[in-house]
């Protein structure tokens, strides 16, 4: 039986929590129909997602193809709109009690949502003999409560142009090789140029007049993460319950905006948005920039050279694993076959437009252990083969499966980051332009950031 009367209060305050404003009081709303199918006698499932029209045929091409390969399962999309309304149409859906079997999930509530009781805490590979990366996995304590559809990791990326033009080596594509934070704010002064061809340093340099800089870390507020782990230190505590930002991790995070109010080789970004890349390497005045592999996607659409590396490192070598997930709902009627059609949905091979263009990473271990299977999403790419793909190997897939370096996004095991970038993406503001430190603007609101995380 639908559990609606259970989860609906629920679904109220995570849509609080999300900053949405609904009516919870009773089941109006706009609710989206579920399209018949036709009388078919199948088991009925009903997949939420969200994205633009794009995303929405590649889904209906997905689901197509499963409904065709057998006769027990019938599931339909059921397409919310964009990110920002998704958790409003669900608690709208709750309130009727039609919420969908299971569905795309916000990875920073995933944890809080599973607290909650909103989704369920069901674990769609046990016993099967391939299971995807275990930092990809969304866990609360000892519970397994989702997983995400790919993998993704950040890496260093590069015009080949400008380092060539100025007489520079390539960034390194191994972590064994990988540039010190030291070296390689040396290398971004020595590609930071005024209007006269002067680096920082030099006498006379106009920060004024910079036509182009060294250097770009993405300060979109969860990529932040990884110069905490660099330098350290950390943003929460290992079993998500308490909000650390020690004394390492603030200072791994001000070494990144001192790259612009310091070193002068980095433009200004208040970060309010996540638009990095497009700030950055994608606007052709950037020799160097920190990025998700998902660029391999914007790097087909550009004129431009790229190259790709391996981050730079403070103390330590560091990376962070992210990638959006799927779940399944509390009010299903069927957890059983909606973990089926999930393992099937999250195989590459039923992924495949998204991987080889260069958006997804494989989330399934063998494929980046099998020579056959990186030879398929690497070498075989034409986005990726560009970068060459022997250096995306060794910069890219190798440090996306090395413990040692790559560590889960806070997410994967702490409630309510949601609310916590609220607090962080405004508060950063003034560690950007220098207004404030870090530890000012943490210390100004660690109260705030542990309230978020408690919920």
């Amino acid at each position: 039986m639908k559990k609606a009367s259970k989860i609906i209060a629920l679904l109220c305050t995570a849509a609080l929590m999300l900053g949405v404003l609904v009516s919870c009081a009773d089941g109006s709303g706009d609710t989206p129909s579920t399209p018949s199918n036709g009388g078919d006698d199948r088991i009925q499932l009903t997949f939420s997602f969200w994205g633009d029209i794009t995303e929405l045929d590649t889904t209906q091409i997905a689901l197509d193809e499963f409904n065709n390969m057998q006769d027990r399962i019938w599931v339909t999309a059921l397409h919310l709109g964009s990110q920002e309304i998704y958790a409003e149409r669900l608690v709208t859906m709750a309130t009727g009690g039609n919420m969908p079997d299971t569905g795309m999930i916000d990875e920073r509530t995933a944890i809080g949502w599973a607290r909650e009781g909103l989704i369920l805490p069901y674990d769609i590979y046990e016993g099967q003999p391939s299971r995807p990366k275990d930092g990809i996995t969304f866990r609360d304590g000892g519970r397994t409560v989702a997983y995400s559809v790919a993998s993704e990791v950040l890496a260093l990326w590069f015009n080949r142009a400008m380092f060539d033009e100025a007489g520079i080596d390539y960034p390194p594509t191994t972590i064994d090789t990988a540039w010190s934070w030291d070296e390689f704010i040396e290398v971004a002064r020595q590609l930071t140029f005024d209007s006269e061809g002067r680096n920082p340093g030099d006498a006379g340099f106009d920060a004024e007049n910079i036509v182009q800089y060294g250097a770009y870390i993405n300060q979109w507020a969860w990529q932040l993460e990884v110069w905490a782990l660099s330098n350290g230190g950390r943003w929460y505590s290992q079993d998500g319950t308490s909000i650390v930002f020690d004394a390492a991790a603030i200072e791994g995070m001000q070494k990144v905006y001192d790259l612009h109010l310091v070193h002068q080789v980095a433009p200004f970004n208040p970060a309010q948005t996540d638009s990095g890349w497009h700030d950055s390497l994608g606007a052709g005045n950037v020799a160097m920039a920190s990025e998700g592999q998902w660029a391999v996607g914007f790097t087909g659409d550009s004129d431009i050279d790229y190259g790709v590396a391996v981050l730079p490192y403070m103390v330590r070598p560091a990376n962070i694993t992210a990638g959006g997930p799927v779940g399944i709902f509390a009010q299903t009627d069927h957890p059983q076959e909606a973990a089926e059609f999930l393992r099937w949905y999250a195989d590459p091979e039923n992924n495949w437009g998204p991987i080889e263009y260069g958006w997804w990473m494989p989330n399934m271990m063998n494929w980046f252990t099998e020579e056959a299977l990186l030879q398929r999403w690497i070498d075989d790419a034409p986005n990726r083969a560009r970068l060459p793909a022997s250096a995306f190997r060794t910069a890219v897939a190798d440090v996306a499966i090395n413990t040692n370096v790559t560590h889960p996004t806070g997410w994967y095991y702490t409630p309510n980051t949601d609310a916590i970038d609220r607090i962080l993406i405004p508060a950063l503001v003034e560690a950007a332009n220098g207004t404030k430190t870090v530890a000012q603007v943490i210390e100004e609101n660690r109260s705030a950031l542990e309230a978020a995380l408690a919920g």
